[in-house]
């Protein structure tokens, strides 16, 4: 197992702004050892002559054809709309700026 003290630990939630019980940083510790000991496995497995993948099968993205459909009218449109001025949605200014 790697050696991550408590005081590493300890040292590392300081940092972060987050206070840990006692407990808590003795849980963390050996939890951040076998975090730390993992990687250091895959590390050894991992050779150069391999090349790095993000999905063991490769995947292509299936996309259906960009066909324009039907759409709304503009009165269609802005027939729900509580405002509008005709041919636009009207929205009230935000934060009291008026344009």
């Amino acid at each position: 197992m790697s050696e991550i003290t408590t005081e590493q630990v300890a040292h590392l939630a300081n940092l972060a702004r987050i206070a840990l019980t006692p407990d808590e940083i003795a849980k963390l510790t050996g939890e951040l050892g076998v975090i730390i000991d993992s990687i250091a496995k895959v590390s050894e497995v991992a050779t150069a002559d391999i090349p790095a993948t993000s999905h063991p099968i490769p995947l292509t993205n299936v996309f259906r054809p960009d066909v324009v459909g039907e759409t709304l009218t503009v009165e269609q449109a802005l027939s729900g709309a509580p405002e509008h001025d005709g041919s636009r949605f009207k929205v009230s200014a935000i934060l009291g700026e008026e344009q």
